[in-house]
């Protein structure tokens, strides 16, 4: 399911992204990835109410709670693993919300620049 010797973004162990509210695909409270992962959760985000906002405007309502599913719905100042897809849509816009390093998953690099993620750390 999980790898528990993950790296991040800058090579060493994957740390945890948040456990209130409890993130992860796998629900784990790390950006953890694999297989059936289809979104690619693999940033670990801090979120503002102008990236919610963003986002939602998207569809993909971030704030809404949705108990069948886990969620508790998000609020500025939560920890959340981000699609990274998403990321790099709100980056390119001006809004992408900042990130902890130590906690995104190394896939991350596949699609965004070390760099940039850097401009956004925490």
């Amino acid at each position: 399911m999980t790898d528990k010797k993950a790296k991040n973004v800058l090579g060493t162990e994957l740390e945890v992204c948040s456990l209130e509210p409890l993130t992860g695909f796998y629900r784990d409270g790390c950006c953890n990835t694999g297989g059936s992962d289809m979104g690619l959760h693999t940033v670990c985000t801090q979120v503002t109410a102008e990236f919610l906002k963003f986002s939602k405007e998207r569809g993909n309502d971030l704030s809404t709670p949705f108990p069948q599913y886990e969620f508790p719905g998000l609020k500025p100042g939560d920890r959340w693993c981000l699609c990274v897809e998403r990321w790099k849509e709100a980056l390119e816009a001006g809004m992408a919300p900042r990130v902890k390093l130590e906690s995104c998953h190394i896939s991350t690099l596949e699609f965004v620049d070390l760099e940039d993620l850097q401009q956004y750390a925490i």
